[in-house]
């Protein structure tokens, strides 16, 4: 019993404490300069760019992040009719298990490169004039991508 009565003081006062810091930090916030409070906001996490690893002609057209670990992009090359999936982590660092993958949204064609990478999974190739594409990209677990996305012009014809 005394050890209960004791938390439920101790908690108490922690309480009290913790309603008058917050009570006082408007004021507090209001009397700080407005430069010491703009550099005092946290930073925005840091984003992975596309590295180009899909190769000349090849243009962003979609893509999704994988958390704080990197970004899935979906490119496509409007001379050959092909999409390319890479993904890309936001630090690289010690090897870990990645996946870029990219299919036909209607069928269970799919093409991945998995394994166990420092930078980037990938690239991965299909040509998928007129159809819609699934793609996604893996770090560590953590999965990002979208399904029957970036659908072509049906009337387009595939060799």
């Amino acid at each position: 019993m005394t050890i209960i009565r004791r938390a439920s003081a101790i908690g108490a006062a922690v309480t009290a404490t913790a309603c008058a810091a917050i009570a006082l930090a408007p004021a507090a916030a209001a009397a700080e300069p407005a430069a010491q409070r703009a550099t005092a906001a946290p930073k925005a996490a840091a984003v992975a760019k596309y590295n180009g690893a899909c190769g000349g002609g090849y243009s962003v057209v979609n893509s999704a992040q994988i958390g704080t670990k990197g970004t899935v992009f979906l490119t496509y090359n409007s001379a050959t009719g092909k999409n390319c999936v890479v993904t890309v982590r936001t630090t690289p660092g010690k090897a870990v298990h990645m996946t870029a993958s990219l299919g036909f949204a209607s069928s269970t064609t799919t093409v991945t490169d998995t394994g166990y990478y420092t930078t980037y999974a990938g690239p991965v190739y299909l040509d998928a004039r007129g159809l819609c594409v699934t793609w996604r990209g893996e770090i560590s677990g953590e999965v990002a991508g979208k399904n029957g996305t970036n659908c072509g012009s049906l009337a387009a014809n595939r060799h």
